[in-house]
C-alpha cells in the first residue's frame, strides 16, 4: 500500500480490508509520511515498510517482501466488492489469464461522473490499460516477469497493464470497484475529467510519458487530482490457492 499523509482514512481502510479479505497479507508502503498514517498503519496491516515516495517505487517495495503468489493493488480510498477475492480467483482458475482488474464506479449521481468512470472501463476494452483505481491483479512471477512497476511519474498503472497483457490474457471483471471522488473535488469534476480525458487520448496516441507529466503539472498546477499522485494506493497480497479453497464471503461495505 504506498500511502503519503493518509491517516484520516488509513485506519477505516484497512479495517474494511481486512474483513472483506480476511486471509489476505497487508502490506503498506509509507512514503514518508508526515501524519499518523505509519502508526495506525502498523495496528492493522502485516507489514509496514517505509521508502523515498514514488508510486512505483513504493508497490514494488511491497511487491519484494509479499509472500502471496496473487498481487491485487488498490487506492486507500476505495470500496472492493464484498466478493473481491472470490472473483478474482475464479478468473485465475483460467491459467490463461494473468490477471485484470474491476470495474470503476464514482459515488456520485451527476452525468459528469458517468463521462469519467464509463471512459476509464471503455479504456481497459478498447485500448488494453488500466489505471490504479480499478484494482489490479496479476500472478505473482508475471508481475516480476515484466519487471514491476516502471519508474515513470505518470501512468504507471496502465504501463503495467499493457505490459502484463503483451504476456497473456487480462480480463475486467463485471463488479466495480467504488473510488473515492475527492480528487475531481479539488479542481471540479468538469475540470478534471476534460483533463482526464486530454492525458488519455495523448497517451492512446503514443506521447512520450514525460511529456504528458509535463502538460499534466501546467493544467493542474501541481495539483495531486488525477491519473498519478504518488502515494493512495494500496498493496495487498494472498496466497491463490488458500482463497480458492476458503471461498471468501466478505461482508458489506464503501480512490492512481
Amino acid at each position: 500500500m504506498p500511502v503519503l499523509n493518509e491517516a484520516e482514512l488509513i485506519g477505516s481502510f484497512l479495517r474494511e480490508l481486512r474483513g472483506r479479505a480476511p486471509g489476505a497479507e497487508i502490506i503498506v508502503v509509507d512514503g514518508e509520511s508526515h501524519d499518523d498514517t505509519i502508526a495506525q498503519s502498523s495496528a492493522l496491516a502485516d507489514h509496514v515498510l517505509t521508502v523515498p515516495p514514488g508510486r512505483a517505487r513504493q508497490m514494488n517495495a511491497g511487491a519484494e517482501v509479499a509472500r502471496g503468489d496473487v498481487f491485487f493493488f488498490l487506492h486507500a480510498d476505495t470500496l472492493i466488492p464484498q466478493n473481491a477475492i472470490d472473483e478474482l480467483s475464479n478468473a485465475l482458475r483460467n491459467d490463461a489469464v494473468l490477471g485484470g482488474c474491476f470495474r470503476l464506479r464514482l459515488p456520485r449521481r451527476e452525468w459528469i461522473y458517468r463521462i469519467s468512470d464509463s471512459l476509464g472501463n471503455v479504456g481497459v476494452e478498447i485500448f488494453g490499460f488500466a489505471l490504479g483505481d480499478h484494482g489490479i491483479f496479476c500472478r505473482r512471477e508475471k508481475f516480476f516477469a515484466v519487471g514491476g512497476y516502471p519508474d515513470v511519474p505518470l501512468m504507471e498503472d496502465a504501463e503495467l497493464y499493457r505490459a502484463l497483457r503483451r504476456h497473456g490474457r487480462m480480463c475486467q471483471l463485471r463488479q466495480v470497484i467504488v473510488a473515492s471522488p475527492r480528487r475531481y473535488e479539488q479542481l471540479g469534476p468538469w475540470r478534471t475529467t476534460s483533463y482526464y480525458i486530454l492525458i488519455l487520448a495523448l497517451y492512446v496516441a503514443g506521447t512520450p510519458i514525460n511529456t504528458l507529466t509535463a502538460i499534466h503539472r501546467r493544467l493542474t498546477g501541481g495539483a495531486q487530482i488525477d491519473l498519478q499522485s504518488t502515494h493512495s494506493a494500496s498493496f495487498t497480497a494472498f496466497d491463490c490457492a488458500g482463497a480458492l479453497a476458503r471461498q471468501t464471503t466478505a461482508p458489506s461495505a464503501v480512490r492512481q
